[in-house]
């Protein structure tokens, strides 16, 4: 059953950023009573977007911030993490060539938790920003991920470019985390977990784990497209 799309997401299986986001957020941070250690990030706020990370934070902390304060965070932390950036090549080296190996099978999105500058700015930086039909960030939803809303509307956007209607299971998902797989489960995507951030024992809800996108090729995705299907036509 052939594959219409692939549905990346970004931080953690396109681009090495995660390490990144944790250093701006604790470089932000240290300018507030809330801390954020490497392995609270890693099991509770990973999969937040930037208002998710600093709003639950604060209530998980107890300590009261006015949206303003939020807002302001927001700014800063972006542009701790924009320096951080442009001081790195933060592309997996296993991405490109994923990337350049499916484009030319199937289009390509991109479903993140990240701000959509943030990933237009690397994607260019790096020469692959061409391979990428649509790119639905946080910033282009009303809510991020756990919630499906970003990989709804990458499908709908990848459908309105080819020109079908909307068939997300005719797409797969790329993750990383437990939140973004229910995110593109939620969405009807089947999901591919790469084990670049969390072990595959974390991430056994996923239809397919690998441990690099080395390891994804044509026949995978359109066995997990037909599964998909089939499953859904079961009564």
């Amino acid at each position: 059953m052939p594959c219409l799309g692939v549905v990346f997401d970004f931080d953690g299986v396109i681009a090495n950023t995660e390490p990144l986001h944790l250093q701006a957020y604790q470089d932000v941070l240290g300018q507030t009573p809330m801390i954020l250690s490497k392995e609270v990030y890693e099991s509770t706020y990973l999969g937040y977007d930037d208002i998710g990370v600093f709003t639950r934070l604060a209530k998980d902390q107890h300590i009261v911030l006015s949206p303003d304060e939020i807002s302001a965070l927001i700014v800063l932390k972006g542009e701790r993490y924009t320096q951080l950036v442009e001081s790195k090549n933060v592309i997996f080296p296993e991405a490109r060539g994923c990337i350049e190996r499916l484009a030319g099978t199937c289009e390509l999105g991109i479903a993140s938790g990240a701000l959509h500058q943030e990933i237009e700015t690397i994607l260019l930086a790096s020469s692959l920003r061409s391979y990428f039909t649509t790119i639905v960030a946080a910033d282009d939803v009303e809510h991020s991920k756990p919630e499906p809303d970003t990989y709804r509307l990458a499908v709908e956007l990848l459908c309105t470019a080819i020109g079908r209607p909307p068939s997300p299971n005719e797409f797969v998902a790329i993750e990383d985390s437990l939140w973004g797989i229910q995110s593109a489960h939620a969405a009807g995507l089947p999901c591919i977990a790469v084990t670049t951030t969390y072990s595959a024992t974390t991430l056994t809800v996923a239809n397919h784990i690998v441990p690099s996108l080395d390891d994804i090729d044509v026949k995978t995705l359109e066995a997990l497209v037909e599964n998909s299907q089939t499953s859904s036509n079961k009564p």
